[in-house]
């Protein structure tokens, strides 16, 4: 089940703050996320990144060129939960 995104912050270097819809909060870097090229080469400068915001219909945060996260991956960048249908390992 997806958790939206309810509240961001940004960060020093390219890290936001985030809350999710069920309290969890945390801090992801998002240079360790993408590449900064395509849609998201704009996000180096720092008044781009800084101009993130939440898009209460996708549930996520998105910036003013239409760059956006997915909310599964930053969901288990805040908690360490597994992303959905990602594969199980059961090595020991």
């Amino acid at each position: 089940m997806l958790k939206d995104v309810v509240s961001v912050e940004p960060l020093e270097g390219y890290r936001l703050r985030l809350r999710f819809e069920d309290g969890a909060q945390g801090d992801v870097d998002v240079s360790k996320l993408v590449g900064f090229v395509g849609v998201f080469a704009a996000l180096r400068d720092r008044s781009t990144f800084s101009a993130v915001r939440v898009d209460p219909e996708l549930g996520t945060v998105v910036w003013p060129n239409g760059a956006d996260l997915d909310p599964a991956v930053l969901y288990s960048q805040v908690t360490g939960a597994p992303l959905p249908g990602a594969a199980r390992s059961h090595h020991a």
